[in-house]
């Protein structure tokens, strides 16, 4: 009994730890949600193919770049620029860091509008190296 307290104790924290609100989106269902928040229909392919090479879909990773930033959730944001939590950056999107985390992705999109608008696509590597130049209508095919 106790050995299973341990085990049901140990799922917790790892749940609290990887974020409970975290999403693991399908890719058809994240082109529906882009395009009922006013992603152009010929941008979806590139945004969702942005959104596999940079996160698998999942809304509650990050990653710390060699650089010591860190990126944040589906989009990979990035807290130099983009986000704030709390170590110093600009928060160009004027979001917390953590709202990028959530399984509602709406800070997310918002701010993947701004950083696209300042930079493009090009803002983002794995999009850079998985996306461009390939047929990313695949990533919209028989989604709609």
């Amino acid at each position: 009994m106790a050995s299973l307290q341990v085990l049901l104790l140990g799922l917790c924290l790892a749940l609290v730890h990887t974020g409970v609100q975290g999403k693991t989106f399908g890719r058809c269902e994240l082109a529906r949600v882009l395009k009922n928040n006013y992603v152009a229909e010929s941008a979806l392919g590139d945004w969702v193919c942005m959104a596999a090479a940079e996160s698998s879909y999942r809304t509650h990773v990050t990653h710390k770049n060699s650089q010591t930033s860190i990126d944040y959730g589906i989009f990979q944001i990035n807290n130099r620029y983009w986000c704030e939590d709390g170590k110093g950056g600009y928060n160009g999107c004027n979001v917390q860091c953590s709202d990028l985390l959530n399984s509602n992705i709406m800070a997310s999109i918002r701010c993947a509008k701004i950083v696209m608008q300042k930079q493009g696509l090009n803002a983002w590597y794995g999009w850079q190296k998985k996306c461009k130049g390939k047929n990313v209508q695949a990533y919209i095919k028989g989604c709609f």
